[in-house]
């Protein structure tokens, strides 16, 4: 088993999306983001609300989360953002290797321990 995870959220546009995905990717919290529009439906402040969105998907690993969750929260327009990660149970070893390897190298990279 691997301590692989993707972690989502979702932003209203695409210009939020790039942005998040940028710092995530350049400070070595995330090997890969995917970006995608959703459409979402919701209830907001007592009023349902429908409207585009772009979901992001944060591929990490357990002990990249909360600094990942930090970085989403500071940088993220919405009041109260959806930040979640759900275990990958099931992955090839390759692609697993391939994640902590991106991590790893980006930390070293940056300088990071």
């Amino acid at each position: 088993m691997s301590d692989l995870i993707a972690v989502f959220t979702t932003v209203a546009t695409q210009e939020q999306a790039d942005a998040l995905a940028d710092a995530a990717i350049g400070r070595g919290l995330a090997a890969c983001v995917h970006a995608e529009s959703v459409n979402s439906t919701y209830r907001w402040n007592g009023i349902v609300v429908k409207e585009p969105e772009t979901r992001l998907l944060f591929k990490t690993t357990k002990a990249r989360y909360a600094e990942l969750e930090h970085l989403i929260l500071e940088i993220h327009p919405y009041e109260l953002p959806a930040v979640f990660a759900v275990r990958v149970s099931e992955a090839s070893s390759a692609y697993v290797h391939w994640v902590q390897e991106s991590l790893s190298t980006a930390a070293t990279s940056d300088g990071a321990t």
